[in-house]
């Protein structure tokens, strides 16, 4: 047979791509992020690592692409995101890929790569980056979406997971500098692998008589993998799923003191959680704790974020038996709910976002010291805009106002003559003579006073 020429091979591939002189729009399911909305996503980004830092934890980064059979074995093939969501496809080796729809499995499969269980101590990791799935778009969601997400890997103590949870407290109190506000912290346990499948029998057993009363998906569920019922968000089958026994009557006597000990642990540290029995998250690899935690700001898709643990994790991926657990949290959600928040700092964020300063030059004898000017403030981290063309004073004072310049710095003949360059405070009309090396102390002395009065 003979072979395919690679420029046949080509003309295949792209035969349906069209090479008219069409508008070309972004994916459906993704989006842009514009600069001016980058600079919140940043701050959320900082404080995580601030935060998470603060615990001891270390960032990791994996790829966005993992062989499928990590997600079909640790996932679960009956879940919506293997059998629905995932971006699959062979590559030109026949192998094949996805991307991640979301980081837990990758995170312990490079701990099981990397050895990392080798050094004898409890790993912290977190991460932060973009998910794939093919989700019908809606607020909040799309089919490239980010997460944060952080995981524990060496050990099963109830204090671990109590700990976790006072430092996504301890993050949402924070985030954006004011915080998401109000939220709920949902929190149950799903058992272990000795106490479940007790469970699962008469959790089967309660289905049986109700089964054909269930949407579609809750039939086939209840008999390929029953607790994925729990999951199901149509309406009318809830009523059917509020009367199904829950799993916190089935634990063991290790599972029930674990979550005992969560709880007061959670309690002892003030924070407050409501157990909600019925909760068991989307994945099959959770055990013992499960959590979410949901804003009521975010309408009927109300979670911001989720996670439990996953002590059986490794030994599904080869590694050695390694407890662990972790959350992630939906940053484009997360962003919904804290820019609420952070307009009521508009005035502060503004400058923030926009230039710190604008140099004006008038006249081709002021250009060298402008850009000296403006690169001695750029080097003591201020953010500066300087025209690129010869431009009148109205003209140059009108795009200062224009980008949202706190200052104009005006460089002219006499300025220079002078030895001092003009200063004016764009929010309240006021204008100063300082000399040039004097501006940038000026100008930060300027912000913080500001700051300050804001805050009063």
């Amino acid at each position: 047979m003979a072979k395919r020429s690679p420029r046949r091979a080509l003309r295949v591939r792209f035969k349906n791509v069209s090479t008219k002189n069409e508008t070309i729009r972004g994916v459906k399911g993704t989006r842009d992020l514009l600069p001016a909305e980058v600079f919140l996503w940043q701050q959320v980004e900082q404080d995580a690592r601030r935060v998470f830092g603060a615990y001891n934890f270390g960032e990791i980064r994996t790829p966005i692409l993992e062989q499928t059979a990590l997600f079909a074995r640790t996932v679960g093939t009956d879940t919506d995101i293997v059998a629905k969501e995932m971006f699959t496809f062979a590559d030109r080796d026949s192998e094949t890929l996805s991307l991640r729809p979301e980081a837990t499995a990758s995170v312990v499969r490079a701990y099981i790569e990397h050895s990392l269980y080798n050094e004898g101590r409890i790993d912290k990791l977190y991460y932060m980056g973009p998910m794939f799935r093919r989700e019908r778009p809606q607020k909040g969601r799309y089919r490239q979406f980010y997460q944060i997400g952080a995981e524990v890997l060496g050990s099963d103590s109830p204090l671990v997971d109590a700990e976790l949870l006072e430092m996504l407290c301890e993050f949402l109190g924070q985030v954006g500098g004011c915080g998401v506000g109000e939220y709920n912290l949902l929190i149950n346990s799903v058992g272990c692998a000795k106490c479940r499948p007790e469970y699962l029998k008469t959790l089967k057993q309660a289905l049986e008589p109700v089964r054909s009363q269930m949407c579609a998906d809750c039939q086939r569920r209840s008999v390929t993998n029953p607790l994925r019922v729990f999951d199901c968000k149509v309406p009318a089958d809830q009523a059917i799923i509020a009367k199904l026994p829950t799993i916190l009557d089935s634990l063991d006597v290790e599972c029930s003191q674990h979550f005992n000990t969560v709880t007061s642990e959670l309690n002892q540290r003030g924070i407050m959680f409501q157990i909600t029995p019925r909760l068991v998250r989307g994945l099959d690899y959770y055990t013992r704790t499960t959590f979410e935690i949901t804003s009521s700001a975010l309408g009927a898709q109300d979670a911001i974020l989720g996670g439990g643990r996953y002590d059986g994790l490794s030994e599904m991926l080869g590694g050695p038996s390694t407890p662990g657990i972790g959350f992630a949290i939906g940053q484009d959600r997360l962003i919904l709910v804290v820019n609420e928040k952070a307009r009521q700092a508009a005035p502060l964020t503004e400058w923030k976002e926009s230039p710190t300063a604008y140099v004006v030059w008038l006249g081709e004898n002021t250009l060298g010291p402008a850009n000296a000017l403006a690169r001695k403030l750029r080097q003591g981290n201020l953010k500066v805009a300087i025209g690129f063309e010869p431009a009148s004073m109205k003209k140059s004072m009108g795009m200062a106002n224009k980008i949202g310049a706190r200052f104009a710095i005006i460089v002219g003949d006499a300025e220079i003559a002078d030895g001092k360059f003009q200063v004016k405070d764009m929010a309240n009309g006021q204008q100063e003579a300082v000399e040039p090396d004097r501006i940038p102390e000026y100008i930060r002395a300027k912000i913080a006073g500001m700051a300050n009065s804001l805050t009063e």
